[in-house]
């Protein structure tokens, strides 16, 4: 009779302990969900200035975004998950956590892990031409590749040297094109065709085309669908249960998934495109199955878990190679710190996944409207400052007043130093300086010493650089969010 009451006695113990726990844990999260719900933060605190925060509720209703979903990595884990708002404006059905969005350009690094798994297994070699091994359609040669050929690694990190940098996608009444015809840009196909116009290896330039090689170069390598490998391959191996690169999407997945919406607050028509660049923005997901594959990308670079690759390929994947690329990721920090991100923008979605490389924490953010980027940049900036992650979070500058003389320097047209074609006008009006691309609206700058300015949203650092001649012939544009930098020249002297 005691041997009973001791063993009932210790059920009982384990039992409330369990709870105990359970519950503590269940507020511990709560408070958390309360503190980025109520945290979103601008990219830049002004010095002296109180710090302007708002709720996420208020925040959507003012920039019109219908729905939102996110989901935060903590300790190797997805800790917690929530959905927002609705899936469709005028319809009633709520955003959860598994409501599917489209993932756009976030396919791109989940592709890029698809294919190193054939690069593990031997089947594909990072360095050499992809020509090699591709069956059904070959890159063009030209002038450009008489010396020097695409690799794997340079459509994997951008530098392939291939154009098309993204897809708008089809309506659903639109006549869908194979993927030789999206390659060669024929009918019915809404792109140019996919080519080499610049020696590969030379610079870096992003390359939605370059991924849709990469699509290619799996089912030529493999005899089988894009959706069957990577489901096989990747999506069921790491646990990404909703997730799917089904184009178009039917059944249970359409009936669950959320609709796009344009900056006016219109559905898109038909609800979302179709994309058959899959590994470029094919695919469907919740903001949890994303922190799945991070959460794996994470634990093979530890060696704790290689479900689709080696830890040594992990280490690839995530070194930057030209332009601060890696395998798949954009990569920001340095030393310890180092994080891997991706973000994404189809027709009516935008979305962003960032996590870090040694930490074990991480988030995704997904929208279902074009007006999602600054929703989503103030989310993550909450998730940094309650977390209290290294980066990510807002900065804070001091402004000061600069003499009209000082900004009548940086008068002038800029352009981008690798697209002549994208101009930027920077102009003075009433004392204060503003850039804007080409028929496009105004942007302020505030200036925080005599050559470097800042633009509040998005939050950005623009430099002005002096040449040997002491005119400032070259601008440096740094997004507090990307370690990248965008080069801007000068163009023209304008009044001057």
């Amino acid at each position: 009779m005691r041997c009973r009451f001791l063993i009932f006695a210790l059920i009982f113990a384990i039992s409330f302990g369990c709870a105990g726990c359970s519950s503590k844990k269940s507020e511990e999260n709560s408070s958390l969900i309360l503190a980025v719900e109520n945290n979103l933060r601008p990219g830049f605190i002004i010095k002296g200035e109180p710090v302007r925060t708002v709720n996420i509720f208020d925040r959507m209703k003012q920039l019109n975004v219908p729905g939102a979903s996110l989901a935060i990595i903590n300790n190797g884990k997805v800790e917690w998950a929530k959905g927002y708002g609705i899936r469709e404006r005028g319809c009633e059905n709520l955003v959860t956590t598994e409501t599917l969005f489209q993932a756009a350009s976030i396919s791109k690094p989940v592709a890029a892990l698809g294919i190193l798994h054939l690069v593990d297994t031997g089947l594909l070699n990072l360095d050499a031409p992809v020509n090699d091994k591709l069956k059904s359609w070959h890159i063009p040669d030209n002038e450009f590749t008489k010396d020097k050929k695409v690799s794997l690694k340079g459509l994997l990190n951008h530098s392939a040297g291939l154009t098309v940098n993204g897809f708008p996608g089809y309506s659903v009444k639109n006549d869908i094109p194979t993927i030789i015809q999206v390659l060669e840009g024929e009918e019915p196909s809404n792109t140019d065709p996919i080519r080499v116009d610049i020696i590969p290896g030379s610079q870096w330039r992003y390359s939605g085309g370059g991924y849709t090689v990469v699509q290619l170069l799996i089912t030529d390598t493999m005899g089988k669908s894009f959706n069957d490998y990577m489901k096989e391959t990747v999506l069921d191996p790491i646990g990404m249960i909703y997730s799917t690169f089904e184009q178009p999407l039917s059944g249970e997945a359409a009936m669950s998934a959320a609709s796009g919406h344009r900056g006016n607050n219109e559905v898109v028509k038909g609800k979302w495109h179709i994309y058959p660049e899959k590994a470029a923005a094919g695919l469907w997901t919740t903001p949890s199955d994303l922190c799945r594959f991070a959460i794996e990308i994470q634990k093979s670079l530890a060696g704790q878990s290689n479900e689709v690759i080696s830890k040594s390929l992990t280490e690839q994947m995530l070194t930057p190679g030209i332009g601060g690329f890696g395998l798949g990721f954009a990569l920001s920090g340095n030393g310890e710190v180092v994080a891997f991100y991706h973000g994404g923008s189809n027709e009516g979605f935008r979305c962003k996944l960032v996590a870090f490389a040694k930490e074990f924490q991480g988030a995704v953010v997904m929208t279902n409207s074009d007006n999602g980027w600054p929703l989503i940049r103030e989310i993550i900036r909450s998730i940094a400052y309650v977390y209290k992650w290294p980066i990510f979070q807002s900065e804070e500058v001091n402004l000061i007043e600069l003499e009209s003389s000082v900004i009548e320097a940086y008068v002038g047209e800029f352009t981008m130093s690798n697209n002549p074609d994208m101009v930027f006008i920077f102009s003075v009006k009433d004392g204060r300086l503003f850039f804007k691309p080409i028929e496009d609206t105004d942007i302020a700058l505030y200036p925080i010493s005599k050559t470097e300015f800042v633009r509040l949203e998005p939050a950005q650092y623009v430099t002005f650089v002096k040449s040997q001649d002491g005119s400032f012939d070259k601008i440096k544009i740094r997004s507090i969010d990307s370690s990248k930098e965008l080069i801007l020249v000068r163009k023209s002297l304008v009044g001057r």
